[in-house]
């Protein structure tokens, strides 16, 4: 019943009853996961994928990765062309921030946004992310973890970054 409560707070109703594809092929959209009702974790969608997105049901797309990275260089000119929004928040493991947290769980709590594609690299900070966002939502702290593994979360140190952002101590 808590994760309920929890989830719910974390998605809007109308993203509640979007549709989108439960599984996609990896080699279009790595890491593809649904991890919540209206919300994809993934790594980053190829050029052809990018280009699919409206017609998957995506209403919107949110972009983790720094400007610098690489990908297409017109990622938000085919998201926007197809009618969709596009939102970055660029960030890093080492420059990942509260403020971070917030602008993601603004656009998630958005009832116009979902669904939503969600993505980075090869999600290592979505998972990180979507685990900072379910701890601050009341999940315990493994709980979060483990649901930003299964989202995506990888390594050490997006790991220790989540735990800096929550204010809690490394072991």
């Amino acid at each position: 019943m808590r994760s309920a409560l929890v989830l719910a707070a974390c998605v809007s109703a109308a993203q509640l009853h979007a549709q989108v594809p439960e599984s996609v092929d990896p080699g279009q959209i790595p890491y593809y996961k649904l991890i919540a009702p209206g919300i994809v974790a993934a790594g980053q969608p190829a050029p052809e994928a990018l280009a699919k997105l409206g017609a998957m049901g995506f209403k919107t797309v949110l972009n983790l990765r720094m400007p610098n990275e690489g990908g297409p260089a017109n990622e938000r000119e085919v998201v926007e062309g197809q009618g969709l929004r596009y939102v970055s928040v660029p960030m890093t493991p080492s420059s990942f921030n509260l403020a971070d947290v917030e602008a993601v769980e603004k656009l998630l709590g958005d009832p116009a946004a979902g669904p939503i594609l969600f993505h980075c690299a090869a999600s290592n900070r979505v998972g990180g992310t979507w685990a900072a966002i379910l701890a601050r939502r009341g999940k315990s702290l493994d709980e979060a973890l483990a649901q930003g593994r299964v989202a995506g979360l990888k390594s050490a140190a997006m790991e220790a970054a989540v735990k800096r952002v929550l204010a809690v101590p490394s072991r």
